[in-house]
């Protein structure tokens, strides 16, 4: 069977719509019931409490939410590099060095350089007394914000919603997985040598071309038009 044969290997099940379903078919195709597609949905309500808190944030006390973070896990860490901070935050390297710089400038962090027997030197960040009056401030209306948005559930429900974002958290390895078995499949179909080089939509006028090249030998023309905006696209 060649690549333009095949069929699309996919999760969209041609049966009946069940439980764990989120494609709604349509005459032109299936497409994503954002009131089901869970990670739109969870997409949806973090950007809009993270996006309206550091509105917020910003127009009390001058602290952005990609600052408020660092000042979550600095408080909870005690004392923290920036390498450690990278790996709690999973963040770009420059964007941590930056918020600990503009941090220290405004006084909300020190520093405290150590080292090991090997002589190894570690700077690790700390809050100043001003940094932490800060967080301890801030963190009174992030928990005010989580409570109301919570307040739509029972207490039992709130537990079991907590262990539901737990347990689908730890299985995000399983993800990346299957994932990558479908990377596999779909480059396969797609007519793509295993080592060929990921096509890449954004950058280049070449590399846009040859990644429209490619979808267009495999699955047909592709419209130049651009989609509709109805309102929760974003969340996906």
């Amino acid at each position: 069977m060649t690549a333009k044969s095949r069929k699309p290997s996919s999760a969209v099940s041609p049966r009946g719509r069940g439980a764990r379903d989120s494609v709604r078919p349509t005459p032109g195709g299936p497409v994503l019931d954002l009131d089901r597609y869970v990670p739109g949905l969870l997409t949806l309500i973090a950007s809009n409490l993270s996006g309206r808190a550091s509105s917020a944030y910003l127009a009390l006390y001058a602290v952005g939410i990609e600052t408020w973070r660092v000042m979550v896990m600095l408080a909870i860490e005690e004392r923290v590099t920036a390498q450690r901070m990278v790996q709690l935050l999973d963040a770009d390297k420059g964007a941590i060095s930056r918020t600990f710089k503009a941090m220290h400038r405004d006084g909300l962090l020190s520093f405290e350089e150590d080292g090991d027997a090997a002589g190894r030197r570690a700077r690790h960040a700390v809050f100043t007394p001003a940094g932490r009056a800060l967080h301890d401030r801030i963190i009174r209306f992030a928990c005010l914000r989580e409570q109301v948005a919570l307040s739509v559930l029972g207490d039992d429900e709130v537990q079991v919603l907590r262990d539901l974002l737990r347990r689908v958290y730890r299985n995000l390895d399983e993800v990346e997985r299957a994932s990558q078995a479908f990377i596999r499949e779909e480059r396969q179909a797609l007519g793509m040598a295993p080592d060929a080089p990921a096509l890449r939509r954004r950058g280049s006028n070449a590399a846009r071309a040859a990644a429209a090249a490619t979808l267009a030998s495999t699955t047909g023309p592709q419209s130049t038009s651009k989609p509709r905006s109805r309102g929760r696209t974003h969340a996906v």
